[in-house]
């Protein structure tokens, strides 16, 4: 057979050598901060310097209360459930659909997550909430997927209807926003990876945000034991006598990563509006293509574009497989459209369906399977993901991938068989 597809030996739309896509922008001015601090200080105990600069900034950016720097999102996640007082017999309503670490620390903590569908842009769905509530639910975690703010006004009514707590995972979310209001300012309290893909990125780290000063005290005896804790918890607290050991963990950012987020959230709106008109170009151009449905997007909505993801319908291209699609576009030089792995629905994980080997304390009863959640997998499956430029000079790349996509799209029926 003859074909102009590369994967039968034509030319790729792409020659460019990879990588196409880097984050975060490093410049002369983040390789100073850096610099800077190192001359500082590489050890901070306290809220001092650069950690008390870093949340300074949070709190005024997002208009809350307190912000807690950490190690990861994963701390930052561990200590919010900690310091609300997640435990041995809870349960927790959480997304079937969202990367692994929501939910792992709820196990460390004897926790039982209740896995819950999702919509149809992959983020909890309120109606299926109501009939997962038990007398033993606590909370509710919502995520915002590869940026897309969730139902948030929704799962707020129905979080306060039924007395329970709303706890954001808004790691993919850094200044999304769902009527002017930024996402992880919803519920009782927030957390966030600054990991390095992220749209703030710190190399590694994380934050916890919350207005709630219990929260906020138990999040510090959580991970920022001894002066951070003598100082941030008031002496006349019932918590205060335990500030030199707090809970024996150490969650603590590291001062150089704390140096590059301070840089990067100065500069973090100019980024997302970048995204948001490269996001909004790839949607123009490939939102007439039939077969590849684009995210879905809402009046006063606003997402961070940590990914673009777009839907494969293969009904639309003679049952080709999405497998089959996808190597295609590889083939055609796409080297940075993604079928999401490890970040799928956790029933399909094995630490969700036989938790016993790796937590043998663990009591709750958690035995998912493949096809519990019909709808998460489904869009899992179907799911193709695009990094989302941020600048003008990268809209030359950014048109070869619309290209690539509108070749591959016009010769599926070559892809059959």
């Amino acid at each position: 057979m003859t074909s102009s597809l590369a994967l039968f030996g034509g030319t790729p739309v792409i020659s460019e050598a990879d990588p196409h896509f880097s984050w975060p922008p490093l410049t002369d001015a983040t390789a100073g901060a850096v610099l800077d601090q190192l001359r500082d200080g590489i050890s901070i105990y306290n809220r001092s310097g650069v950690i008390a600069e870093l949340e300074d900034a949070l709190q005024r950016y997002f208009g809350v209360q307190y912000a807690v720097l950490t190690s990861s999102g994963t701390a930052a996640l561990y200590s919010m459930y900690a310091a609300c007082g997640i435990g041995p017999g809870d349960e927790v309503i959480v997304p079937a659909y969202t990367f692994f670490a929501t939910v792992t620390p709820l196990l460390h903590l004897g926790a039982t997550p209740v896995l819950a569908d999702c919509d149809a842009n992959g983020n909890l769905d309120p109606h299926d909430l109501p009939r997962r509530i038990t007398d033993r639910t606590k909370a509710i975690v919502v995520t915002h997927m590869w940026g897309m703010p969730a139902q948030i006004q929704s799962l707020k009514q129905l979080v306060d209807t039924y007395g329970l707590r709303l706890l954001e995972d808004a790691s993919h979310a850094h200044g999304a926003s769902v009527a002017g209001k930024k996402v992880g300012t919803f519920g009782r309290a927030a957390a966030f990876s600054m990991n390095g893909p992220k749209p703030l990125s710190a190399g590694e780290g994380g934050f916890v945000l919350t207005d709630d000063d219990e929260v906020y005290h138990r999040v510090l005896l959580h991970g920022q034991y001894n002066k951070r804790c003598r100082s941030g918890i008031p002496a006349d607290s019932a918590l205060h006598r335990y500030a030199v050991t707090g809970m024996g963990l150490k969650h603590r950012i590291h001062p150089l990563a704390a140096a590059i987020a301070l840089e990067q959230l100065s500069r973090l709106d100019d980024y997302l509006d970048g995204r948001q008109r490269i996001a909004e170009h790839i949607a123009e151009e490939l939102g007439e293509l039939p077969g590849v449905t684009m995210p879905g997007h809402e009046q006063g909505v606003r997402s961070s574009w940590y990914g673009f993801t777009m839907q494969y319908d293969g009904d639309s291209f003679d049952d080709v497989p999405v497998e089959r699609f996808h190597a295609a576009l590889l083939a055609e030089g796409c080297v940075e459209l993604d079928r999401p792995g490890s970040t799928c629905p956790l029933n399909l994980l094995p630490l969700f369906q036989e938790p016993g080997p790796l937590f043998p304390a663990f009591t709750g009863k958690l035995a998912y399977g493949p096809g519990d959640y019909p709808r998460a997998e489904q869009i899992h499956h179907a799911t193709l993901k695009l990094p989302v430029w941020h600048q003008e000079q990268d809209l030359p790349i950014v048109d070869r991938y619309i290209e690539a996509i509108r070749k591959v799209t016009e010769h599926h029926t070559e892809l059959k068989g």
